[in-house]
């Protein structure tokens, strides 16, 4: 299977731009994003499809995101649906979701077992500890890099740092829960843009 016609300019002529060539395609893909995302496979998946691949624009994978945390499920599962979806329909998916499941479920499972023989171990526990100290890192990187797309937001810099401030004190910590914190503070940018973008 071939990946859809390029997307058209407003004028009406065609642009290239990188997309997945086929179905096997994604689910390669995906599996290898899961593959590298021991701790979080945020910081991996915007490198990936970002600066890499560039199927994602900067602002796209924003915009993905920013849906994929208010969906229920996985934030990375519910991308990677919308990612296949985008270039496949309902087959490009489930492509993409079960190149984001298969492999790494069966390699959970075999972390499980070992773990629960092994866990008590001091070196592992010491390891697993380093492990979170890198993803946290990974984790606060790509936030960094994200935050450069918020210039080209249509709301104005200082507002749009406001509010990403106000979230992660919220759940840093003031601990608030997260559904609260996506309804409130994600209802006002929504509500702020939506005006900004009708003026």
């Amino acid at each position: 299977m071939t990946a859809p016609d390029a997307p058209a300019l407003p004028d009406g002529t065609d642009f290239p731009r990188p997309r997945p060539s086929s179905l096997a395609d994604l689910f390669f893909s995906f599996t290898w994003l899961a593959l590298q995302g021991f701790g979080g496979v945020l910081a991996v998946i915007q490198r990936e499809m970002v600066e890499r691949k560039r199927w994602l624009t900067q602002e796209e994978f924003l915009e993905d995101w920013a849906v994929a945390q208010i969906m229920p499920g996985p934030n990375v599962v519910n991308l990677s649906l919308m990612v296949g979806g985008r270039y496949f329909g309902l087959k490009g998916a489930l492509a993409a979701l079960a190149g984001m499941l298969a492999v790494p479920l069966v390699i959970v499972l075999v972390l499980g077992v070992l773990y629960t023989r092994f866990g008590d171990n001091a070196q592992m526990a010491g390891a697993l500890r380093g492990m979170a100290a890198v993803s946290a890192g990974m984790i606060a990187a790509t936030g960094v890099k994200l935050a450069a797309a918020l210039g080209k937001h249509p709301l104005p810099l200082w507002l749009t740092l406001s509010i990403c401030v106000l979230g992660v004190l919220m759940v840093a910590i003031l601990r608030w829960p997260l559904i609260y914190i996506l309804l409130g503070l994600g209802g006002i940018g929504c509500l702020l843009t939506y005006r900004k973008l009708s003026t």
